[in-house]
């Protein structure tokens, strides 16, 4: 991968343009060759894992290859057929088999895998007696519908864009470093929910186009861009939320106040959380123990008539299905209210914050360094 700033390789391209009788033809055929783009990015995303049998069709005449990619077969289009493992093998409609099948629409088409269309290909492999279906699909068209999942399509471009600029780094950070032999991705929030055409608007074609290639890097290597939704009036530094400390994830100022998560409040009973602190009898009360420097709770001690017990903050959390770790728990009688702000992990891009901003005029660019400090906006060469 080459990481080129767009505006010097502009400017070498003027410059030696300008000076070919000085360089030669040939200089500037070689330099011509360097900055042209490169081959698109093809993403591998895990639709179905593991099951026993899904939908596959396409809206196209297909074409069926087996695992070395010689022809095995053609589907008509818009039939839906049930592919399933059978023996060593991938069968579709229990007729046409091999050890894996790559399903490739003719003239643009699209593809069908469980209940979705997407574009690109289909790839089903088989894994002991389990099915996973792989769609391959370009980075930008898989853009096209994360944007749309990710964030809301009539939301101002500008927050579109900072968003399509961060999914593109985040996709893009995920298959460089956390790819297995089978797939890049998966569609989950623990890496990014994609929809296929479901999610896929106007807008979001719009964003994707207008950044295209652009992702966000430090020392010309893509950052983890991770992103939420809401952070709750400040973001985080990484280390004190997940592991290793990393410069661009830095807490800043956030501006999410117009989210509708900004503050929020859920009742529940203690039973909940009993099974967390087992032995601690009835609970009496619920204090953070160790936060991190911006509220979010790190780890809970919970006081009962019989003892005391300590649980993580993200334990809490995922016990209660709660929005984030900014929180803090009352106890009344056989109840807990709990009061927080914000949705997510606090990390990197705020989208309510990018919305606020870029509903103020500010463009993708600025929203963007300013969730992704010491970070350059850099054009994929």
């Amino acid at each position: 991968m080459i990481l080129q700033n767009s505006i010097s390789i502009n400017c070498i391209i003027k410059s030696i343009f300008l000076n070919h009788k000085r360089y030669g033809l040939f200089s500037f055929l070689i330099w011509f060759l360097i900055v042209l783009p490169a081959q698109a990015v093809e993403l591998r995303v895990a639709i179905k894992k593991n099951v026993n049998s899904l939908k596959v069709g396409s809206s196209t005449v297909s074409i069926v290859k087996d695992g070395a990619g010689n022809q095995i077969g053609k589907l008509e289009p818009m039939s839906s057929l049930a592919a399933r493992t059978k023996g060593k093998a991938v069968t579709i409609n229990n007729r046409i088999g091999a050890d894996e099948l790559i399903i490739e629409p003719e003239a643009n088409g699209y593809v069908w895998i469980g209940d979705r269309w997407y574009r690109g290909r289909t790839h089903l492999i088989r894994q002991g007696d389990s099915l996973t279906a792989i769609n391959h699909v370009d980075l930008e068209q898989y853009l096209y519908s994360v944007v749309g999942a990710e964030a809301v399509s009539t939301w101002p471009i500008e927050a579109l864009k900072a968003q399509a600029v961060a999914a593109r780094s985040y996709a893009l950070y995920k298959r460089n470093t956390q790819a297995n032999s089978i797939y890049d991705v998966d569609t989950t929030v623990g890496t990014q929910v994609y929809k296929g055409l479901d999610s896929e608007y106007t807008t979001t074609h719009e964003a994707v186009n207008a950044t295209l290639g652009q992702i966000m890097t430090y020392n010309n290597e893509v950052i983890l861009a991770a992103f939420h939704s809401s952070s709750g009036g400040h973001t985080e530094n990484v280390e004190d939320v997940w592991t290793s400390p990393l410069p661009y994830l830095r807490a800043v100022v956030d501006y999410d106040h117009e989210s509708p998560v900004f503050e929020w409040q859920q009742i529940f009973p203690v039973s909940r959380i009993r099974s967390l602190v087992a032995g601690v009898g009835n609970i009496r009360g619920v204090q953070p123990e160790k936060m991190t420097p911006y509220g979010r709770v790190i780890t809970m001690k919970v006081t009962g008539d019989r003892g005391t017990a300590m649980v993580s903050g993200q334990k809490l959390r995922e016990a209660l299905d709660l929005r984030s770790t900014l929180f803090r728990v009352a106890t009344e009688g056989n109840n807990l209210r709990v009061k927080g702000r914000g949705f997510g992990h606090g990390l990197g891009l705020s989208q309510w914050g990018a919305y606020y901003l870029a509903q103020q005029g500010v463009n993708y660019h600025q929203i963007l360094v300013h969730y992704y400090q010491n970070a350059s906006l850099t054009r994929l060469e």
